[in-house]
C-alpha cells in the first residue's frame, strides 16, 4: 500500500489502533540513524493514519512528550498514554518515566502527575490497558553510567499499576503478581489477548563481558491475567492427531509396565536438557559458537490458564509424532490479535556480532492453544549471512528458523549465541 505524505522513516516508535473515524492508526515519537552512522536523532512528532481514507495527517499539539524512543504507548478510555523511553546524544543519554496523556476529543496534550511510587525509569517495557482504563507496566530497560566511559545496564522486572480515578487524578501502585514469571529479558513483544490476559512472547537476555558477548533469545509465551493478577506460562498442547498419539503411546506403555516390562524405568527422573555445541570460524578468525538447548518432550502443565483448556476427543491414528512447529527465538517481533488468533511477524536474532532481520509470519488459536501455523515462510535469500553462518546454519540444519529433531528430541530453544574474539 503506497499512502502519500507518510512520517519520515523511523524505528523504536510506538503506533495504537482505535476504532474512532472508520479507524485511525496513531503513530508517537521513534529514532531515526542514518546507514553511515552520522545522522542520528529522536523524533517527538504526533501522526495518524486514517484507515478508511488511508492518509496521512501530521497532529500538532503543544505540551507532547520530548523526543524519544523505546517509550510506550496504549489507549486508556478517550486517550493516548504514553510512559517512558529514552534520549541519546553524542554526550549522553537519559531514562525516562514520565507520563503523557493525548486526549482523543480535544486533541490536547497533558501530562500526568499521578500520587504515590513511580516506576524507576525505563524503556521497552510491557504496557496493557485494562477494561477499567488502569495501564499495567511491567519489566523494561534501564542503564545508567557507574564512571566514565562503563554503563551498567539493568533489566527490570518489576510490575506497576497507574490507576485512573478520573481524567485528572491517577495514581501508581506496586504490583506482586502470583504464579510463573518470564525470566529477565528485554526486546520482548506485548499483544492483548482474549478475556482481559495481555501476552508476552520472546525477547532476549544479554550478558557481555569484555570481549565476550552472550545472547539469550526465546520463543516462548507468557500470559499475564489482569483479574487474578497472576502469571501463566503459555504452553502448546498440540493438535488432536498429536495428542491421540501421545494417549496412545501412554496406554502402551502402561500395558507393557502391567505385563512386567519397563521396570528398569520406574522411579528415573525424566530427561534434562542437553546442550548442543558448534563452532565455526570465520574468514577473519573470528570463533563464533552456537549453543542450543534441546529438551526432552514434557508433560502438560497445570499452570495452565483455565480457559485455555480444552477437552480431547480421541479416535485412530498411530503415526509416529513429529517436531512441533514453532517460531525461531527472537527479539522485536510484532505482534497482533484479532478475533482470539495471536499473528507474529518478523522480529530479530543474532549470531555471534551479526544481526539477521526476519520476515515470517505465524498465527496461533488463543483459544485451542494447539500449535502455531506458519503463513509466511522465512525466505532463505532475504537473511544473506556471511559464509561462515550460512556453513553454521545449514550445519545444524536450521536454517529459516526450521525445527528439527534429534534423537526424537525435539529443538525448543536454539537460543544461545556468543562471540569470542581470537
Amino acid at each position: 500500500i503506497d499512502i502519500p505524505n507518510p512520517p519520515p522513516r523511523r524505528c523504536a516508535h510506538q503506533a495504537v489502533v482505535v476504532a474512532q473515524g472508520g479507524g485511525q492508526l496513531w503513530l508517537f515519537g521513534g529514532e531515526f540513524a542514518s546507514p553511515d552512522g552520522e545522522q542520528f536523532y529522536h523524533y517527538k512528532d504526533l501522526w495518524v493514519l486514517h484507515l478508511a481514507s488511508r492518509s496521512w495527517e501530521q497532529v500538532k499539539a503543544s505540551g507532547g512528550p520530548s523526543g524519544r524512543s523505546g517509550h510506550r504507548m496504549a489507549v486508556s478510555k478517550r486517550q493516548l498514554i504514553v510512559f517512558g523511553g529514552f534520549h541519546e546524544s553524542s554526550r549522553d543519554y537519559i531514562y525516562y518515566n514520565d507520563a503523557h496523556a493525548f486526549n482523543l476529543d480535544t486533541f490536547a496534550w497533558s501530562k500526568l502527575a499521578p500520587s504515590g511510587i513511580a516506576p524507576a525509569p525505563r524503556s521497552g517495557c510491557h504496557l496493557a490497558s485494562t477494561p477499567e482504563g488502569h495501564l499495567v507496566v511491567y519489566g523494561g530497560y534501564s542503564k545508567q553510567r557507574i564512571k566514565k566511559d562503563v554503563d551498567k545496564g539493568t533489566l527490570h522486572t518489576d510490575m506497576f499499576l497507574l490507576s485512573a480515578e478520573s481524567s485528572e487524578k491517577w495514581t501508581w501502585s506496586r504490583v506482586s503478581p502470583s504464579g510463573v514469571k518470564p525470566t529477565p529479558r528485554s526486546g520482548f513483544s506485548v499483544a492483548m489477548g482474549p478475556s482481559s490476559r495481555s501476552l508476552l512472547f520472546g525477547g532476549v537476555h544479554d550478558e557481555e563481558e569484555e570481549e565476550r558477548l552472550e545472547g539469550d533469545f526465546f520463543n516462548d509465551i507468557y500470559f499475564y491475567d489482569l483479574a487474578k493478577n497472576r502469571w501463566f506460562l503459555g504452553q502448546l498442547k498440540g493438535s488432536k492427531s498429536e495428542k491421540k498419539r501421545r494417549r496412545r503411546g501412554a496406554a502402551k506403555g502402561d500395558l507393557r509396565q502391567a505385563g512386567g516390562e519397563g521396570d528398569e524405568a520406574e522411579g528415573q527422573p525424566p530427561p534434562g536438557p542437553v546442550e548442543m555445541v558448534k563452532e565455526v570460524v570465520a574468514e577473519d578468525g573470528t570463533v563464533m559458537i552456537v549453543k542450543q538447548l534441546i529438551s526432552a518432550p514434557q508433560g502438560r502443565s497445570t499452570e495452565q490458564p483455565p480457559e485455555l483448556e480444552g477437552e480431547d476427543d480421541d479416535d485412530g491414528g498411530s503415526e509416529a509424532p513429529s517436531p512441533p512447529v514453532e517460531p525461531c527465538p527472537r527479539s522485536n517481533a510484532m505482534l497482533a490479535v484479532k478475533h482470539g488468533v495471536l499473528y507474529l511477524y518478523g522480529g530479530m536474532f543474532e549470531v555471534g556480532d551479526r544481526q539477521f532481520t526476519l520476515s515470517d509470519l505465524y498465527a496461533l488459536d488463543l483459544h485451542k492453544m494447539e500449535e502455531w501455523k506458519v503463513l509466511v515462510e522465512m525466505d532463505p535469500s532475504e537473511l544473506r549471512p556471511s559464509r561462515a553462518v550460512q556453513s553454521l546454519l545449514e550445519s545444524l540444519q536450521w536454517c529459516c528458523c526450521h525445527n528439527f529433531q534429534m534423537q526424537a528430541v525435539s529443538l525448543v530453544d536454539c537460543s544461545y549465541y556468543q562471540k569470542v574474539s581470537p
